[in-house]
């Protein structure tokens, strides 16, 4: 029978951090539970899919995290708004962030936008025209 190996789960939370500047409580809960569950390796290969579709993309950082703001904004995910502050992070302005919440309304409806508004809104808050 084979050792379990030891996985260190800091490189998973290394990587989000570098992403999106925190480890959103969702990853964090994702994390304990399987490491209470003892399938750290299972979330292992689940990271490292994650790890080269979105950090390894041949898109550039900014544009592929818009395009996740984008797609979780039709699809009404609360993840939306922790993509939004990758793109930022990544230097997407607050026209980029308009255009996408305007193309949303073509894919989720006006609630798709609005809701897209108010995270723009949040991220931009304390800039002034």
């Amino acid at each position: 029978m084979c050792e379990p190996k030891t996985i260190d789960v800091s490189a998973i939370e290394d990587r989000y951090r570098e992403l999106t500047g925190v480890v959103p409580p969702s990853i964090a809960e994702r994390i304990r539970l399987n490491v209470l569950s003892g399938r750290e390796a299972s979330m292992v290969q689940v990271e490292e899919l994650r790890d080269q579709l979105i950090m390894n993309n041949p898109l550039d950082r900014k544009t592929a995290q818009l395009i996740h703001f984008a797609q979780l904004l039709a699809l009404k995910e609360e993840a939306a708004s922790l993509h939004a502050g990758a793109a930022k992070k990544a230097g997407a302005t607050l026209a980029e962030f308009i255009g996408v919440v305007e193309l949303s309304l073509i894919t989720g409806g006006l609630p798709a936008y609005s809701r897209g508004i108010a995270i723009i809104g949040a991220l931009f808050r304390d800039e002034n025209p």
